[in-house]
C-alpha cells in the first residue's frame, strides 16, 4: 500500500502532512468511531453499493450520521481519486463522533471528524493470487460487537504481529475451537466442492467480499455450508482462501505450518476470483 498525497478532512482537500485533528478527538481518546475500504478499479470505485450498506450499518450501531447526503460524499470520494490521479487501490474512509471533553458517554450535538485518503495498491494483479499465503491460528480476543466495523482494532494489530513474527501473511482467529475469521480478512475453505464460511452474525464483520462470493460459489457449481469450522478442517480442506477489500480473494497454502493441498492453489478459488474480477470490472466499465 503506497497512500497518496493529497487527503480529505472535515470538508477540505489537504496534504497530509498539513492535516491536523484535535488531541480531543473521540476517536484519538477512546476509539469512538468506524471506517471502511472501498476498492478503486481504473480511477473508479467499484462494491460501492454493498460499501454503502455496511457503512450506513456500522454508523447506525454507534448512533453516528454521517454529515454528507449519499451523492454529496460520493463526489468528494471521486474528486479524491481524481486529484490524487489514483488507478487502481483503494481509498480509506473514518468517522469519529468529534471533539469533546473526555466523557465515556455519546455526548450529543458534536460535529463529527471525517477523513478519507486513497491509496496505490495491486488489486487485480496482486501476485498473492498466484502464489499464495500462510496464515496461523490466534486466539479471538476481540470485544463482542466484531460486526461494526470500529477503528479500535488493537487486537486485530496483535493478531497480525503474532503472524509476523511466525513469518506468515494473517492470523485465523480462533474462538471457542472454531475459526471466526481472518485478522484483517474473512475466511473460507472448500471440501468436497463445498464451500464453507461461518454464518453472518456478531461474531464476525459482515464482509462485502464474503456476500459477493457465496453467490458466485454456486455459479462454479460449489455447495455451500454456512457454519463455524476448526483448524482441523482447515489442515484437510481440498482449498482454503480469504478475502478482503483490495485482495479480492488469495489462496491460502499453509496454515500453523502444515501445508494444504500440498501447498497446491486448487480448482475453485481461481474461479472464484476470476467472477469477482469480471464483477468490479463490469463496475468500472459502466460508471
Amino acid at each position: 500500500m503506497q497512500e497518496k498525497e493529497m487527503i480529505f478532512l472535515n470538508g477540505e482537500f489537504l496534504k497530509s502532512c498539513e492535516a491536523k485533528v484535535s488531541v480531543f478527538d473521540r476517536g484519538f481518546i477512546f476509539g469512538d468511531g468506524i471506517y471502511e475500504v472501498i476498492p478503486v478499479i481504473k480511477s473508479k470505485m467499484v462494491d460501492k453499493e454493498e460499501f454503502w450498506e455496511r457503512f450506513k450499518r456500522s454508523l447506525e450501531a454507534i448512533q453516528l450520521v454521517l454529515p454528507y447526503e449519499k451523492e454529496e460524499f460520493e463526489n468528494i470520494l471521486k474528486e479524491l481519486i481524481n486529484i490524487n490521479s489514483l488507478k487502481e487501490g483503494g481509498i480509506y474512509i473514518q468517522i469519529t463522533r468529534g471533539v469533546a471533553s473526555r466523557d465515556f458517554a455519546f455526548l450529543k450535538g458534536l460535529k463529527p471528524t471525517v477523513m478519507a485518503f486513497v491509496f496505490e495498491s495491486k488489486v487485480l494483479d496482486n501476485e498473492l493470487k498466484d502464489k499464495g499465503i500462510s496464515i496461523v491460528s490466534v486466539s479471538d480476543i476481540r470485544w463482542k460487537r466484531r460486526d461494526i466495523k470500529s477503528i479500535s482494532l488493537l487486537a486485530q494489530c496483535m493478531a497480525k504481529e503474532k503472524a509476523v513474527v511466525a513469518n506468515a501473511d494473517e492470523a485465523f482467529m480462533i474462538e471457542n475451537g472454531k475459526v471466526n475469521e481472518g485478522s484483517s480478512s474473512s475466511a473460507f475453505i472448500i471440501k468436497n466442492k463445498t464451500l464453507i464460511t461461518k454464518p453472518f452474525s456478531n461474531e464476525i464483520l459482515p464482509g462485502i467480499r464474503r456476500k459477493n462470493i457465496l453467490k458466485f460459489a454456486k455459479e462454479v457449481g460449489l455447495m455451500i455450508e454456512e457454519r463455524a469450522f476448526s483448524m482441523d478442517e482447515v489442515y484437510e480442506a481440498d482449498e482454503v482462501f480469504i478475502s478482503a477489500a483490495t485482495l479480492l480473494l488469495v489462496p491460502v497454502i499453509k496454515a500453523d505450518g502444515k501445508l494444504i493441498n500440498d501447498g497446491k492453489i486448487g480448482e475453485f478459488v481461481p474461479k472464484l476470483r476470476q467472477k469477482y474480477v469480471e464483477k468490479i470490472l463490469a463496475e468500472a466499465n459502466e460508471n
